[in-house]
């Protein structure tokens, strides 16, 4: 198999394109091997850029577990890697996800992606739940730096709440009038990552929303983005999130 490696902000990606079809049966041990950083080429999760009709193209993300969902940081990493392979020319896209149709755009390396609606931002005592699509759990501490995010983030996501769906778990400092600390536990890799664009995305909205403001930098352990919203009321529309997307590396890997 010919792969391509790419990384948005640390969050780290093998990409395949697969408009031919070749990979449609790719199986759930041939994504965890793949992904497994010791045994593989390593990374938080695999995505296959397919062919797609009345768009340029279909992100289909898995996880490093094999199982599927929408990635915001892979997204953005997809929408370089189509532009990379020439499946769009100019500098703006539309493609289609699991969760519907984004667009985006590329310059200079910096990947704008445009996610869904939010409607609603739910509360858990202090802490806030959303869906930017993927489902978040957003918390906001002091000293994230030396934050146990492993330990707290998988308490929670294996809480009695959330155990049976799985949920991503943000842990948020504010540290500036603009500017937030995010750091992620995310689910299917069962981990901290480096970085989680949906996650960002949901953090970012949270402190806009007890803000005026129409956006906010965010700083990650892999890198800095920045998120774009509109907000009506409770909802939020226009959502964009912005940040580089980099190819690290290429080559061949054998699957058996």
């Amino acid at each position: 198999m010919e792969f391509y490696k790419y990384q948005g902000t640390g969050n780290d990606f093998v990409m395949i394109d697969n408009r031919s079809g070749e990979w449609n049966n790719l199986s759930i041990q041939n994504i965890q091997k793949l992904c497994d950083r010791r045994f593989g080429i390593g990374a938080d999760g695999l995505i296959k850029i397919n062919a797609a009709e009345n768009v340029d193209f279909e992100v289909d993300y898995y996880n490093s577990d094999g199982s599927k969902s929408f990635c915001g940081n892979g997204a953005r990493c997809s929408v370089a890697f189509a532009h990379f392979l020439s499946i769009f020319k100019d500098n703006k896209t539309v493609f289609t996800a699991i969760d519907g149709l984004h667009e985006a755009e590329i310059k200079d390396g910096i990947v704008k992606l445009k996610m869904g609606d939010v409607e609603t931002i739910l509360n858990d005592g202090n802490d806030s739940v959303l869906d930017t699509g993927s489902p978040h759990y957003v918390k906001y501490v002091e000293d994230i730096v030396d934050y146990k995010v492993f330990a707290e983030g998988n308490s929670i996501r294996n809480s009695e709440n959330y155990k049976e769906k799985g949920i991503n778990v943000n842990f948020v400092e504010n540290i500036s009038d603009d500017e937030i600390f995010v750091r992620t536990y995310e689910r299917g890799v069962e981990d901290e990552t480096f970085s989680c664009g949906t996650g960002v995305t949901a953090s970012a909205l949270t402190f806009l929303q007890k803000t005026n403001l129409s956006s906010v930098k965010v700083k990650t352990l892999g890198g800095n983005l920045k998120v774009y919203a509109e907000k009506n009321g409770e909802s939020f529309h226009e959502i964009w999130l912005e940040g580089p997307a980099k190819q690290v590396f290429s080559g061949k890997v054998d699957l058996i």
